[in-house]
This record gives structure tokens, sequence and C-alpha cells, in this order.
């Protein structure tokens, strides 16, 4: 496995793989010096054309955690604005000499493109591209509620909102029915795909009629960055009708979740009092968000999953100096295809 691009390019056995090794890093995260030597020598460069908080401070948190070595292009400050084309920039880094790019574009297929400009000589991530998939969010997301209930199997997911703008609403479709999950969309028309032919889902207009059944609500917010034209008459009313309010959660099973990939617009999509409930695992999403980045950063640039997974990992090295030889006392150890689409850029595999 040279990149992750796609949930439609792993298996459930390669996402259940993926979460046993996010446990071993959940692990490290919970140790006092979370931070071992795994990816030393490692350098992993943040390709972000579009803002990010979340997902690019996770990657960051999560390559630190790891020892390897980061390099941040800012767009803003790069020659991008003095007119250099993609390619080039992606070509101009790689000859700095790097081992990862973890790629952020509003252009479906970038990534794919980058992975076929370099051939294989670096590892992509994507960590979103325009409207079409969003990857290790799914995997984060599909392990919160795997750590929350055990496993997926024969749970109802209703994801309500906008999912014809949302690239998270692709790829956790993709995750959830591969790990054997029943998945509803819920949704005006207008905030639904044209065309939903291929994706393993049901969908529904009326919230309240679904909720009853759900075992995880997972919220997504209106993203008027993206849309061009008015697609729902007011928030106001597309609160009334889809935002998870305190009357709403009362309609839920005692044990359902409630996710939000965030960020957030508290008073829209879900009540301020609703985000914070016991039920509410968002913050746990962002906690986890990181161990799952370690594991796919892990998997990519260190020695591959079969030699991680269970005891090995949480053996490896507190790092508590940047001794290169290992040998210093710091370094002892502490203890333990998008649905209904093909891709976008054919023949390149992950």
């Amino acid at each position: 496995m040279n990149h992750l691009l796609s949930i439609s390019d792993l298996t459930r056995a390669d996402i259940e793989q993926l979460h046993r090794l996010t446990d071993s890093f959940a692990e490290v995260s919970r140790r006092s010096i979370p931070k071992v030597p795994a990816l030393r020598g490692k350098n992993v460069v943040w390709l972000f054309y579009e803002d990010s908080t979340r997902t690019r401070l996770s990657f960051e948190q999560a390559a630190k955690r790891l020892s390897a070595d980061t390099m941040t292009f800012s767009v803003g400050s790069s020659s991008v604005k003095k007119g250099e084309s993609l390619r080039d920039t992606v070509l101009t880094i790689e000859a700095m000499g790097v081992d990862g790019i973890v790629v952020r574009h509003a252009s479906a297929g970038v990534p794919w493109q980058i992975a076929q400009w370099l051939e294989d000589r670096v590892s992509i991530v994507n960590a979103g591209d325009g409207w079409h998939e969003h990857p290790t969010q799914a995997l984060l997301d599909s392990y919160t509620i795997r750590d929350e209930r055990g496993a997926l199997d024969g749970m109802h997911i209703g994801i309500v909102g906008d999912v014809k703008h949302s690239r998270v609403a692709r790829s956790d479709v993709l995750a959830y029915t591969a790990l054997g999950a029943e998945v509803t969309l819920i949704a005006p028309p207008t905030l639904l795909p044209s065309s939903l032919e291929g994706w393993p889902v049901t969908v529904r207009h009326d919230l309240d009629t679904v909720l009853p059944s759900l075992d995880v609500v997972y919220l997504l917010r209106m993203q008027k960055e993206r849309m061009t034209e008015h697609l729902v008459p007011s928030l106001r009313e597309y609160t009334a009708r889809y935002g998870l309010t305190s009357r709403r959660v009362d309609a839920l099973r005692d044990d359902a979740l409630v996710m939000h990939p965030g960020p957030m617009n508290r008073g829209v999509e879900i009540s301020a009092e609703v985000a914070d409930l016991p039920r509410s695992v968002i913050i746990d999403q962002v906690r986890n968000g990181v161990a799952t980045r370690m594991a796919v950063l892990y998997l990519l640039l260190g020695q591959g999953v079969d030699k991680v997974l269970g005891a090995e990992v949480s053996e490896l090295p507190v790092v508590l100096d940047p001794d290169p030889s290992g040998s210093g006392p710091g370094n002892q150890a502490q203890g333990s295809n998008h649905p209904g689409q093909a891709s976008p850029t054919a023949g390149v595999r992950a």
C-alpha cells in the first residue's frame, strides 16, 4: 500500500486492520510522553490548498508523535501566487527529498493526479479533495463508533444534512457499509447528489420519522462556501426540519451516539445543548483522529502493518532525547470507489 486515496481502495479486512493499529497508537497517545521513534528520519509535507483546522493539526500532531520531520506548504506565501502550476510545485517538493505528502485541494481527483506524477516515489494521503472523498475522516469516524459500541455490524447510521457538498459523507458511506452498517441519508432533495446510483444507502426526507431507529446520528454542516445557489429557503427553516434539537434527542435510543466531523454551526444543524451531551462523541472523534492518522502514516511510511500490530507497537520506546542512535537513556520503553462514481483518475491504485 503506497497511498491512501479512497476508502474504496480498502477492503473490510484493511479497515479492521487499520483500526487495530489505531488501538496501539491510541495507547501510545495515553502515555505521559506520547512520542515514539517510529518514523524518525522520514519527512512529511502538508500540501493544503484549502483552509483546515482539525485535519491539518491532527496530521501534524500524528507526525510529531511518530518523530517524523515535517514541512508546511502555505499557498499564500508560495510561488503559486506567482503562477506556478500544481505539477511544478509537487515536483519541486519531491526534489527536496520527502517520503510522504498529505494533500488537501478544492478539486476532486488531485491526490490521484499527484500520485501519477510521482509514480509511487512518494506516498500520497488524501486529506480531502473537492466534494469527492476524505478517507482518514471516515477511518476515524468508524473507529470512534467501534470504540464506543464494539462493532458496526447491524447498526443503523443516519447521515443528516448537506450530503451534496460533503466529501466526508461519501467516504463515511463506503466505510460504514463495508463494516456491515446500514446507512440512511436524511436531507432535503436539494442537498442530495443529483444521482445516488451505486450508493448502498436509503434516502429519507423526514428526520423525525427516522430518529427512533438510529444507532448513530451523524450531522453535517451546510457548506455555504461550496454553494453557488440557494438550496434551502432559510437556515431557520432548515434547523426547524433537520436540526438536532433537545426535543429530537428525546426520540433517540438511550445508547444512540451523536457525531459531527466539525466545524459545527451550533444552533443550525445541532443545538448547543446537544453538542455537549454525554452521548455526543464529537470530541472523541478529534482525539481519535490523531491515533488514526498515526496509524495511516506508519502504515505508509513505516515497517508495514504486519510488523507492528499488537504488543510490538505498545512496546515502541518513548523518545526523550534526539539521539539518532537510539542508545540514549530517553529511548527506554515506558509501559505498555466513491459511491456511484469511477475514480477521478483511472488506473491509480492505493
